[in-house]
C-alpha cells in the first residue's frame, strides 16, 4: 500500500502491519479532489474507514514534516458513538502514527475524568473520544482546542440516532472556524446532510459503493425458525459455522442475559454486552473476547456499536433487527479488512416477509434453508476432527512410544473411539431442531376469517386433519391465546389452522393436511403434560364431551342451557358480572 513515500512514517507504519491492498474508502479519500478538503463520506461498517481519515488527516497534522513536534494542544479530534469504537480508534491511529511520533489520547464515558485531564495536560496531538465526555472535558477546561486543524466525526448517523445532536453542535461550536471537518457515516440521511451544510465548507462528497449484495466480504442466510427454538436455532448455527469468535444480537437486555444463560448451559464460553453493565464488566468481557477465553457475545445494538472483535467470522440476528440500517451496522461487525464474514437471520414463520423487506431494503441477497439439523453438525465434526491437528500433525517420537504403548493393551478400534469422544466432550451438543419448511413460507389466497361464539367459522378450502387439546370453556379456552398456543408447540402458521371448537372439556380444530405430519411431529416432541394435542380423526363429532359454545352455556350432564349468570375477571382481579346468557 504506497499512498506517501517510502520513508514516509505512515508507509513505514503500514508495511509493518502488512497492509498491501487499500480498501475502496481509503483510495477516496486520497485522491487529488479530497485534498485539504472537507469530506463527506458514506461508506459501510468495516471498509476500513479509521485508517482512511487516519491518512486523510496526515498531511494536515504533518505537513511535509517527517514528525510531529513535541505534544502540546490537541491538532486532531476524533468523536465517535460509543467507549468501544473510541477505544478501537486509538489502538489504530496509535500505530499509524507510531513513527510520525504522534500521541494519542482518549476520552470516553466509565472512565477517570481526572486520569484523563491529567493526559491531556502532559499533551496529545490527536484525541478520541465520546461526545458527552468531550463535552465534559470542554466545559471544564480540561480540553482545547484553539490548534485542532482537524475534526473526525465517525459514524455520525448513529451519533445522531443516540441523541448526541446537542453535544456534537456544542464540540463542533467550539472548534476553531477554519478546521478541515471529515464526517464519516454508513448512512446519509437528512439530518446527517443538514449537519454537513451547517458545519461544513464546500465538502467534497464520497459515496463508497458495497456492491448489490451488500458487503461483499459477507454472506447472508436466513433461516426459517419455529417460535419455541430460536435458541436451539442459535446453538446448531453457532457448531455449524466454524468461527474462533461469533456475535449474537438481542434487541432486549433481557433477552440478552437470557440467551446468554442458555449458552453457558449449553458448553458455550460467552460473555454479555448491554447497558446495564458497568464499564468494568464490559472491558472484562471485551479483554475475554480478545484473548480467546470466550468464543460467544451476546449483546444489544447499542451495547455492540462500534466493538471491532478478533476474527469476527459471524453474526446471528437472534431477534431480527429494527430496519435495514441496523442490519447493516449490525451485519458490518464481521467481514472485516479483507476477510469472510456470514451474517444469519433467524426468522420466525410470522416475520418472513418483514425480513425479505428488509433485505430488500439493505440491497442484500439471503440464501433461505433451514436450521442446520443434528445429522448435519455430527458430519461436519466427522470431517473437522479428520483435519484436526491432532490427526495431522507429525507425531514426536514421545508420542509415537505412547501409541505403541495402547496398541498393545487396546485395539485400534477402542483408540479411536476415545479420540472421538475427547474431541466431542470439548464441543456443545447439537440440538433436535424442526424445520418449519417451504410450505409455511408460501403465501396462501387470502380469506377472510371470524371468531364466532368459540368457534372459527370458515375452514380451510383444501383437506384437513382434526386434532383435540384436553382444556375447554371449564378452563377459559379462548382462540384469543389459543391459537398462538398451538402455533408455538406445532410450528405452523396460523393461516395452516381451520376451525376451532370449543366443548366444556376439550378443544378441537383443524389443520391443513399439507402440514398435519409435520404438526403431529412437532407436537410429540413437546415435554409439557398440562397441555396435550392429539389426533382426533377426520370426524370431529366422534365422543363430543358436551356441545360447542353456541351462545348459550351447557351443562356437563345436561343438554339443557344453563341460565345462571356468568363471570369473568377484571384486570385487577374482582370479578365483573356479564349478563346471563
Amino acid at each position: 500500500m504506497v499512498f506517501f513515500s517510502a520513508d514516509h512514517p505512515l508507509t513505514q507504519a503500514l508495511t509493518e502491519r502488512e497492509y498491501t491492498e487499500p480498501t475502496a474508502v481509503q483510495t477516496a479519500v486520497l485522491e487529488p479532489a479530497a485534498t485539504d478538503r472537507d469530506l463527506l463520506v458514506s461508506a459501510q461498517t468495516g471498509s476500513g474507514k479509521t485508517v482512511a481519515y487516519g491518512l486523510a488527516i496526515a498531511n494536515t497534522l504533518l505537513g511535509s514534516a517527517a514528525r510531529l513536534e513535541p505534544a502540546s494542544e490537541p491538532l486532531a479530534l476524533i468523536v465517535t458513538p460509543t467507549r468501544e469504537l473510541a477505544l478501537q480508534v486509538q489502538r489504530e491511529l496509535s500505530w499509524l502514527y507510531k513513527y510520525a511520533g504522534g500521541h494519542v489520547v482518549s476520552c470516553v464515558g466509565g472512565m477517570d475524568p481526572r486520569a484523563e485531564r491529567r493526559m491531556l495536560a502532559q499533551g496529545a496531538h490527536i484525541v478520541v473520544g465520546t461526545p458527552g465526555r468531550l463535552r465534559d472535558h470542554l466545559e471544564r477546561g480540561g480540553l482545547t482546542t484553539s490548534k485542532l486543524k482537524a475534526v473526525v466525526l465517525d459514524e455520525a448517523d448513529e451519533m445522531l440516532d443516540l441523541g448526541f445532536r446537542e453535544d456534537l453542535e456544542f464540540i463542533l461550536e467550539a472548534t476553531p472556524q477554519e478546521r478541515r471537518t471529515l464526517l464519516f457515516s454508513a448512512t446519509l440521511p437528512k439530518s446527517i446532510v443538514t449537519m454537513a451544510k451547517r458545519y461544513q465548507r464546500d465538502a467534497w462528497r464520497i459515496a463508497v459503493s458495497a456492491g448489490p449484495q451488500g458487503h461483499a466480504d459477507i454472506e447472508y442466510r436466513a433461516i426459517r425458525v419455529a417460535p419455541n427454538e430460536v435458541e436451539h436455532a442459535v446453538v446448531n448455527v453457532l457448531r455449524f459455522v466454524e468461527s474462533p469468535t461469533a456475535l449474537v444480537f438481542c434487541n432486549t437486555r433481557d433477552s440478552v442475559r437470557h440467551l446468554q444463560a442458555i449458552l453457558l448451559e449449553r458448553g458455550f464460553s460467552a460473555v454479555a454486552l448491554s447497558g446495564e453493565l458497568g464499564q468494568n464488566e464490559r472491558n472484562q468481557a471485551m479483554q475475554a473476547l480478545r484473548d480467546g477465553r470466550a468464543r460467544v457475545c451476546v449483546a444489544t445494538d447499542v451495547a455492540a456499536r462500534g466493538i471491532d472483535l478478533p476474527n469476527l467470522g459471524l453474526v446471528i440476528h437472534a431477534e431480527l433487527p429494527q430496519n435495514a440500517e441496523t442490519l447493516q451496522h449490525r451485519s458490518g461487525r464481521t467481514g472485516r479488512a479483507g476477510r469472510k464474514g456470514v451474517s444469519v437471520l433467524l426468522v420466525l414463520l410470522s416475520r418472513r416477509r418483514r425480513a425479505e423487506q428488509m433485505l430488500q431494503t439493505a440491497g442484500v441477497h439471503a440464501i433461505w434453508g433451514g436450521t442446520p439439523s443434528a445429522d448435519d453438525i455430527h458430519k461436519l465434526d466427522q470431517e473437522r476432527l479428520l483435519q484436526s491437528p491432532f490427526v495431522t500433525e507429525e507425531l514426536s517420537e514421545d508420542d509415537l512410544a505412547l501409541a505403541k504403548a495402547l496398541l498393545a493393551e487396546r485395539s485400534p478400534e477402542d483408540i479411536a473411539a476415545a479420540l472421538v469422544r475427547m474431541y466431542r466432550s470439548q464441543l456443545p451438543a447439537a440440538e433436535d431442531v424442526f424445520d418449519p419448511g417451504t410450505t409455511s413460507f408460501e403465501p396462501r389466497e387470502p380469506r377472510e376469517r371470524r371468531e364466532t361464539h368459540g368457534e372459527k367459522a370458515n375452514g380451510l378450502p383444501g383437506q384437513s386433519v382434526w386434532f383435540r387439546l384436553n382444556i375447554g370453556r371449564q378452563k377459559n379456552a379462548d382462540p384469543r391465546w389459543l391459537i398462538p398456543m398451538i402455533c408455538r408447540q406445532g410450528k405452523i402458521t396460523k393461516q395452516e389452522i381451520g376451525k376451532i371448537r370449543i366443548f366444556e372439556r376439550e378443544t378441537r380444530f383443524e389443520i391443513d393436511a399439507l402440514v398435519a405430519e409435520k404438526f403431529t411431529a412437532a407436537v410429540n416432541q413437546v415435554e409439557r403434560t398440562d397441555v396435550r394435542i392429539e389426533p382426533l380423526g377426520d370426524n370431529p363429532a366422534e365422543g363430543d364431551t358436551g356441545e360447542p359454545r353456541t351462545g348459550k352455556r351447557r351443562s356437563d350432564n345436561a343438554n339443557k342451557p344453563v341460565d345462571k349468570p356468568r363471570w369473568k375477571a377484571k384486570p385487577d382481579g374482582r370479578p365483573k358480572k356479564k349478563k346471563a346468557e
